[in-house]
């Protein structure tokens, strides 16, 4: 490639200007880059903010809470310890159970979407555009607004009854899971995938005599697998976080998740706040280890979902 300062392009001022034109358009370039990366370091810096005045405010023994902070003043790690050993509330007990909610939820409203999407993207029946646009459309509404109607359902089913222990351990999970299971999120994401699958491959199955069933389950799931993933892992995020419906549904404190259980941390009169912030940290580190793993099937599940 010749230089600006080359001879043959000295003689010609075509080329000349050309070469100026160019320069000009990489050095714009650079600064449009430059600009770029300072909003996005600006942003990061406002998002991971809270997260760090929270980790901090953790491991100071004492002090301000209330102050804008970069360094801490001291570092312990009393509040750790204290979350640790369950004094003030049941700590093991609560992550238990939100391990349970996070495994019985994920695993049922990923089998829901994977089933439902599969004859709302390669099946043919009347009405069904008419189906997908109406649940879709129900995405406009807040979650607050089913709270009544999922409560109402929740005690007709007789979730809440204390008949025995183990069993009311059981309804009271299925309780605070029940009201997630059908996913519009996951149900468009997966459908989405679907429509990227080739229908050759399925009318090919279909002539050698294979289920719809089969079809879904060694065709459909092997390919929108990086999309199953991606919702996976969003599931997983939603119901290790459950709050609200949690502190509504569960009458026994021992039964709720960590991120509702936290609440018992503040009293009417008192509220051990570094322990507030230390058992947060704890419910944020399963999610970052989530996702840095899954990362890459997260990615590209949501770049095949959007492109389907």
């Amino acid at each position: 490639m010749l230089k600006a300062s080359h001879p043959a392009i000295q003689n010609d001022p075509h080329a000349v200007l050309a070469a100026q034109l160019k320069a000009r358009r990489k050095q714009r370039r650079r600064l449009t880059d430059l600009l770029a990366y300072a909003v996005l370091i600006v942003i990061a810096l406002i998002m991971l903010y809270p997260f760090y005045w929270t980790f901090i405010t953790s491991i100071e023994p004492t002090g301000n809470i209330y102050e804008a902070k970069i360094l801490p003043k001291a570092v312990g790690i009393r509040n750790y310890a204290e979350m640790w050993k369950g004094t003030t509330v049941p700590f093991w007990r609560l992550i238990l159970n939100s391990v349970i909610i996070c495994t019985l939820g994920v695993s049922l409203t990923v089998t829901l979407a994977t089933l439902a999407a599969y004859p709302l993207a390669k099946m043919r029946f009347p009405g069904r555009d008419l189906i997908f646009y109406a649940i879709l459309a129900l995405m406009v509404l807040p979650n607050e607004s089913g709270l009544i109607v999922n409560y109402i359902t929740t005690i007709k089913l007789g979730l809440l009854q204390q008949t025995n222990p183990i069993l009311d351990a059981v309804r009271q999970y299925m309780a605070v899971v029940l009201p997630g299971l059908a996913s519009i999120v996951g149900l468009f994401l997966l459908r989405q995938a679907y429509l990227t699958i080739p229908l050759e491959l399925i009318e090919a199955a279909r002539i050698d005599g294979g289920s719809e069933l089969t079809i879904w389950r060694r065709i459909m799931l092997p390919l929108a697998m990086p999309t199953i993933a991606a919702f996976a892992i969003l599931e997983f995020v939603a119901y290790w976080n459950s709050f609200l419906w949690a502190r509504i549904m569960l009458p026994d404190k021992n039964m709720l998740p960590l991120s509702a259980g936290l609440l018992e941390l503040s009293g009417t009169f008192s509220t051990n706040s570094r322990a507030v912030m230390a058992g947060a940290v704890i419910t944020i580190i399963p999610i970052l280890i989530v996702f840095a793993f899954g990362q890459k099937y997260f990615m590209k599940g949501l770049e095949g979902a959007v492109k389907g």
